[in-house]
């Protein structure tokens, strides 16, 4: 468990350390993959410590947990990322206090999402997650309704659709992970080449027990929490669908 900045700084260090050999693997320049600390279940005084070490940025799970830190952090200068799925009724949170939003996965959430942000007077960083795995449990958009959802997504004016995320399968088998991240990637080019959106040139895949594959694979930001903040209270299933 992290206790102090210290601790922090070294876990920063040696996972920055990683990220950095996993590009070099595919002669990537380590300086185009960000990394994302997951706080979620991470208490706000433990958030003050890592952000003494230099973490300004936060992805969250549950939307009312990240409110919560959101408004006890206050006088801190951070940066806020939510990355779990979004009921609808929740959306004016989100459009609150959050700089991206990493689950977007149907026209009722962004139009949602769209009336609370042109009440607040803001506009929101979204990726659009996709259920690459084919996984009944998982959220997400199924890959061959990307390309509706995207043009659809188009006609939002305060939601900046910046790329695509998804959860590949839970499992040690790099085999059964790697074409999840794969297939993301040709998602992405395709909705490129295809002239879809614009802006899409972002993949946002790979956690602590994978992110070094999807590096391999192009991710372009790494959501990190356990290498980081240490064991959670709960396992995964709490969080993610089994």
């Amino acid at each position: 468990m992290t206790e102090s900045a210290a601790d922090f700084k070294a876990r920063l260090h040696s996972v920055r350390d990683r990220i950095a050999a996993a590009a070099r693997r595919v002669d990537r320049n380590p300086d185009d993959v960000h990394l994302m600390p997951v706080s979620k279940t991470v208490p706000p005084d433990r958030m003050r410590l890592a952000a003494a070490a230099s973490i300004t940025e936060f992805g969250e799970n549950k939307v009312q947990e990240a409110y919560r830190k959101w408004q006890e952090l206050s006088d801190l200068n951070l940066r806020w990322c939510v990355i779990g799925n979004l009921q609808t009724n929740k959306a004016r949170y989100v459009a609150r206090f959050a700089s991206e939003f990493h689950a977007l996965d149907r026209i009722r959430a962004a139009e949602a999402l769209e009336r609370r942000l042109q009440l607040e007077g803001l506009s929101l960083d979204v990726f659009v997650q996709v259920n690459t795995s084919g996984e009944e449990s998982k959220y997400g958009v199924a890959p061959k309704k990307l390309p509706k959802l995207l043009k659809d997504l188009a006609a939002f004016e305060t939601l900046n659709v910046r790329g695509l995320m998804t959860l590949a399968v839970f499992s040690a088998d790099a085999d059964r992970v790697r074409p999840c991240f794969q297939l993301l990637r040709q998602l992405r080019d395709q909705a490129q080449q295809d002239a879809i959106h614009p802006n899409l040139r972002e993949l946002s895949m790979g956690m602590s027990a994978d992110f070094e594959l999807a590096i391999e694979e192009g991710a372009t930001t790494v959501r990190i929490g356990q290498e980081i903040f240490g064991p959670r209270p709960l396992p995964d299933s709490h969080y993610w669908p089994d």
